[in-house]
């Protein structure tokens, strides 16, 4: 079995292109993932079920894993059946149907509607300091368009086209693709780069949209606490992070009835997989909506 994902890794590095860091991350959770069938007498992949893979999903959520770790152990272990199949390793893919109340409560949280408001609206979009605006803008921005935290920290001014809505990105594996942000967002962009960035900005030579007091680039360590203080200003419990406005923004756009291969598009993801994630979270949301108002849920 470790056999098979050695090539395996070897396939998604050489054939898929995918970035050294995301291949460790697949080897890392597909090891434990072997270790756990091991330890359960599985010799091969042709015997193992999908109860066996929803036993090793319940494991990491004993151990304390967060959500975002376990939905990635998933993606990955689809991933792999995928390739298992493909490679004929196994004559069935037992991870194509995998729509279980289990799997609901371990996927990506994301926020409400309401709460996005609340969220959204925790800096003040007419406040005067600039570092109140700023996080205003940022945060309109991470839910507007999806980015990662790293892609909104690395973002530079010549990345933004005002004229067509869009925002140029460096995504994973170095690379580009074109995310359109939203009327409101570019509104607050649009005022912040004109009226409050040249606040911040101590060297007029710094490429990157959104600067910290000193001038300097902002890092993805501030842009996380900034995403923390807004969720406690608008009193979410939830534990939300900045994936989790990246979660809402691709749950929302399915809600509303997006095509998936255009919520992909948008979000970067190499593998269509990664994206059908949020099939799952939206049939969560469907099955909350009607156990809330249905007489006979």
């Amino acid at each position: 079995m470790r056999k098979i994902l050695e090539h395996f890794i070897g396939y998604l590095a050489l054939e898929r292109g995918l970035a050294r860091n995301s291949t460790e991350a697949y080897y890392n959770d597909l090891s434990d993932f072997i270790t756990f069938l091991e330890q359960h007498g599985f010799h091969d992949f042709s015997s193992v079920k999908r109860d066996d893979i929803l036993d090793f999903l319940a494991r990491c959520k004993a151990q304390g894993m967060e959500v975002t770790t376990l939905a990635r152990r998933l993606v990955a272990v689809k991933v792999f059946f995928r390739y298992l199949v493909q490679e004929r390793h196994v004559q069935k893919n037992v991870t194509e149907i995998m729509e279980s109340p289990k799997l609901w409560r371990i996927l990506p949280e994301f926020m409400s509607g309401e709460e996005v408001g609340r969220f959204l609206a925790a800096f003040s979009g007419r406040s005067t300091d600039p570092l109140e605006f700023r996080n205003r803008c940022m945060m309109e921005l991470l839910y507007a368009s999806g980015l990662r935290v790293s892609e909104m920290a690395n973002l530079r001014l010549g990345d933004v086209n005002f004229d067509d809505g869009i925002l140029r990105v460096l995504g994973k594996g170095s690379k580009e693709r074109i995310v359109p942000a939203g009327r409101t967002a570019l509104e607050f962009l649009k005022r912040y780069l004109e009226e409050f960035r040249p606040l911040l900005a101590k060297d007029v030579s710094v490429p990157f949209v959104f600067l910290s007091n000193n001038g300097r680039k902002l890092d993805r360590e501030r842009i996380w606490m900034v995403v923390k203080e807004a969720a406690k200003r608008a009193n979410i419990r939830k534990d939300i992070h900045p994936h989790t406005l990246r979660h809402s923004f691709a749950s929302h756009l399915l809600e509303n009835g997006a095509d998936l291969r255009v919520i992909q598009e948008m979000l970067g993801h190499a593998d269509i997989s990664t994206t059908q994630i949020y099939t799952h979270v939206s049939a969560r949301a469907l099955l909350a909506v009607h156990r809330k108002f249905h007489p006979r849920a």
